[in-house]
């Protein structure tokens, strides 16, 4: 973590017949226009014949190699940040089968569309982080237990500080999770020391397989208040949401 994005070739899979010329015109405009808004240069790209929609890229950077972001380096004392909602996974499913509102749908795009790059470059004002990651597949506990197995660190998570997005926690008490989520949390649950006051929904919430999910990051105690202050003033979204504590590694989830 912690590259610009440069050049970008586009990846386009589309089945003939299915869908229109607008509506491949419609993807690609979508997709230029957040390569505009990171400053990325799209070079060119790819077309086939699937059997499913889908479209891509792949992005070349530049990175100092002494300014690189890993998610294997937090220490004990650091503060663990996150800068965007999680519980996409479950309302992109309620999306899917047609059980969700207007106002639940426009927030959970509104979070996916929005990048990273206000909030790396906020945390690049303050300095670099002592260890980083983003949200996406595994869900939060499941990137979280990266961090602390690599680290051999131990995580507290406080759930109560941990955003979501518009109408997820309803759709998580109504058991609505994609299997990926489930299966998140299964392999993950040996690592959790969990407290009796977090619910199994919340539970499985914070393992929700997020597509474009925020930044997971720590930075030391004594940069805490600098980097919240920078967020604040920028107005840019910060949660803190737990700490990290001496291994073994763990991952303690509290209320």
């Amino acid at each position: 973590m912690g590259g610009i994005p440069i050049t970008a070739l586009n990846l386009l899979a589309v089945p003939e017949g299915v869908l229109s010329p607008e509506e491949v015109g419609a993807m690609l405009r979508g997709g230029q226009d957040i390569l505009d808004e990171a400053d990325c240069r799209l070079l060119g790209g790819h077309s086939i014949d699937d059997t499913e929609p889908k479209m891509g890229y792949s992005i070349t950077g530049l990175i100092h190699p002494d300014h690189i972001w890993r998610n294997s380096t937090a220490q004990a004392g650091d503060v663990l940040y996150l800068s965007k909602p999680i519980g996409s996974g479950v309302v992109i499913k309620a999306i899917k089968d047609g059980e969700t509102s207007r106002d639940v749908i426009e927030d959970v795009m509104a979070m996916m569309v929005t990048l990273n790059k206000e909030a790396s470059e906020t945390i690049r004002l303050v300095g670099d982080p002592t260890s980083c990651t983003d949200v996406t597949g595994f869900g939060l506990l499941g990137h979280a237990w990266e961090m602390a197995e690599s680290a051999n660190v131990r995580i507290e998570l406080h759930v109560s500080a941990v955003p979501v997005v518009t109408g997820a926690q309803e759709l998580a008490r109504q058991g609505r999770f994609p299997s990926g989520s489930r299966r998140n949390l299964k392999y993950v649950a040996p690592h959790l020391d969990v407290s009796s006051s977090v619910d199994d929904a919340m539970l499985t919430l914070m393992a929700d397989a997020v597509t474009s999910g925020g930044l997971l990051f720590t930075t030391r105690e004594e940069n805490a208040a600098s980097m919240e202050t920078t967020f604040s003033r920028l107005h840019v979204p910060l949660y803190r949401i737990g700490r990290v504590f001496p291994g073994p590694a763990r991952i303690r989830v509290l209320e």
